[in-house]
């Protein structure tokens, strides 16, 4: 509550999308309009007044989580790090442990599957796709090892996310090849 008495608009919102990301994760896109209203703390008038319809909550949802994302790899760039591949590195980094919410992403239980139905996601995912093609462009290393590297580390994210399959030992040494596949010749 803000100082008057009424919801902080933007707390609103943000409680909003996180319930909806937590219920979406749990249920998938069957998750109710009601539903999240209800584990965000808020009416479903109140929703709708920030989200006019359930596409433009999942629209919302799906640029909210990207761009959590893109922040999560930048907050892991090490500014001391004054050679080609920084970006590179930060995202192997956040994918390899050093963010278990961006690991999320790319697990394969994850509610993008059905987020990518949702009318306008497409684009949104599309224009997020191009950003990176861009930083990682500017970072400075080959296209062909940025490529490998950044695909390599997707899945490790993927696989890290189902226990059997990678344990601890051999997510750090397959994290720390990353980041050596991520330095300069």
């Amino acid at each position: 509550m803000s100082a008057d008495g009424t919801r902080d608009r933007e707390r609103t919102r943000q409680a909003v999308l996180e319930a909806a990301e937590r219920l979406l994760a749990e249920r998938g896109t069957r998750v109710s309009v009601a539903e999240i209203a209800a584990d965000a703390g808020v009416s479903k008038s109140g929703l709708l007044h920030h989200f006019p319809s359930k596409d433009e909550l999942l629209l919302a949802v799906a640029a909210h989580g990207l761009a959590t994302f893109k922040d999560e790899v930048l907050r892991h760039v090490d500014l001391a790090e004054n050679r080609p591949g920084k970006v590179l590195r930060a995202y192997v980094r956040t994918l390899s442990g050093g963010s278990e919410r961006a690991m999320e992403v790319f697990s394969p239980t994850s509610h993008w599957t059905g987020l990518m139905a949702v009318p306008g996601v497409e684009a949104v995912v599309a224009a997020d796709a191009e950003d990176w093609r861009t930083m990682f462009a500017r970072d400075g290393l080959p296209e062909d090892r940025t490529l490998v590297v950044r695909h390599a580390a997707e899945g490790l994210a993927a696989a890290a996310a189902m226990p059997p399959y990678l344990d601890a030992r051999e997510l750090a040494v397959t994290r720390d090849a990353l980041l050596a596949l991520a330095e300069p010749a």
